[in-house]
Order: C-alpha cells, then structure tokens, then sequence
C-alpha cells in the first residue's frame, strides 16, 4: 500500500459476536470516540423491533461475521437485542421512596 492512501474503512453488513455470549446483527462500522477505537453496529428497525446504535470496545469481540443485509434483518429478528432502556420503580414502589434522601447527620444530600 502506498503511505499516501489511507486503509479503507470497515462498513458492512455482519453479525457480532460479543464476549458473554452476546451476539448482535446490524450495519457495522469503525468509530473513533475520544481517541478509543469502538466498533459501531448500527441495528436496523425490523417488524416492531426498534432501530438503535450500540458501541462495542473492540477487546470485547470476539468474531465479526459479514453477512448480506437480508441475513442481517433476519438475525435481529432471531437476537431481539433491544437498546438499553432506563430502569424506571412501579409507581406503588416510587411513592414509598422518601422525597430526599439524607446523610447520617440528617442534611440533605442535594
């Protein structure tokens, strides 16, 4: 390669595998995130599965797999990974939760 060219960068379809067992389908692409490289997948709305992007350090992976974008639309639909979400107490459980907390000495914290 010539030093003047820069390597081309990875973008395409793929099935991700992640270490823990996770695996995750969707566009696959490099991202630079202050000075870090992570891998971005981009995962794609299919039937009532909304689309989201998840950033994956790239010590995490463990395999990345190119597949077509129909195979890829299939496997999020197999995965039915989700986006993380906020964890939000049931109303019953919020309405037992003092309205602030306090320190040993009876100051509030905030």
């Amino acid at each position: 390669m010539d030093s003047q060219q820069t390597p081309e960068k990875f973008d395409h379809w793929a099935i991700v595998e992640i270490m823990g067992h996770q695996r995750i389908a969707g566009r696959v692409s490099e991202e630079t995130i202050a000075g870090a490289s992570y891998l971005r997948v981009d995962v794609p709305q299919v039937e009532d599965l909304k689309a989201f992007t998840k950033y994956f350090g790239t010590s995490a992976i463990y395999a990345i797999t190119p597949v077509s974008e129909e195979i890829a639309r299939a496997m999020v639909l197999r995965f039915q990974e989700r986006p993380v979400q906020e964890y939000e107490l049931p109303p019953d459980l919020q309405k037992r939760l003092p309205l602030e907390a306090t320190c040993d000495d009876e100051s509030p914290l905030w």
